[in-house]
């Protein structure tokens, strides 16, 4: 008999997750906020981690940055000289992961950004700044999905990764009768990257939905 799908999540938890105290520690506390359920899963914090390492990433972005889980999964990381640039619109939640880098020790590989992040992605382009990171997280709010994608792409470096959670929305992006706005821009933006000649690309049934797409 097949395994049911929560047993065989359990089990890759259970013999692939090396949570450190400190992510744990936000993990246990986020779970108990009204929107706990938009915490990224341990796993794929880990894995997003291992392909940091992987890259040699020195300058990341992350876009939605919540109670700072996935900022202290990057941040752990990166090496010594690495920047995570953090953007969320919330200062209050934006506090709660200063508070939670800076008890791990690595709040000052953090610059913190708050407000709406399409505003500071363009200061950073208008700055100078394009094509100089390594790797960029999406996870925000799903309506600017697709202008955060192209941000992304014109401030990474060729080579660069981008990653974008939630692509499968609980499933509803292979359900033709949702038509919620979120579920069709995340269907539109699903369509134009698996099309987009201006990278590589995978999606993985990961968590909510992984994409990951490097600039050629």
């Amino acid at each position: 008999m097949p395994f049911e799908p929560d047993a065989i999540h359990d089990y890759i938890v259970a013999h692939s997750v090396r949570e450190p105290a400190a992510l744990a520690a936000i993990y246990e506390e986020t779970k108990t906020h009204p929107f706990g359920y938009m915490q990224i899963p341990p796993e794929s914090a880990q894995f997003l981690q291992l392909l940091v390492r992987l890259s040699g990433a020195r300058y990341c972005i992350e876009l939605g940055t919540f109670t700072g889980y996935s900022a202290l999964a990057l941040a752990l990381a990166l090496p010594a000289d690495g920047k995570l640039i953090c953007c969320d619109i919330s200062a209050k939640v934006t506090a709660v992961a200063r508070q939670h880098a800076e008890r791990a020790g690595v709040a000052d590989k953090i610059a913190f950004r708050v407000g709406p992040a399409l505003a500071t992605l363009d200061a950073m382009i208008a700055a100078g700044e394009a094509g100089r990171f390594d790797f960029i997280l999406v996870d925000a709010d799903k309506a600017n999905y697709e202008s955060y994608y192209e941000r992304g792409l014109t401030l990474l470096r060729a080579g660069g990764l981008i990653a974008i959670d939630n692509v499968l929305w609980n499933g509803t992006v292979a359900d033709p009768a949702d038509i919620d706005p979120s579920t069709e821009t995340l269907r539109a933006l699903n369509a134009k990257i698996a099309a987009d000649q201006r990278v590589d690309i995978s999606m993985l049934a990961l968590g909510d939905g992984l994409t990951l797409a490097r600039k050629r």
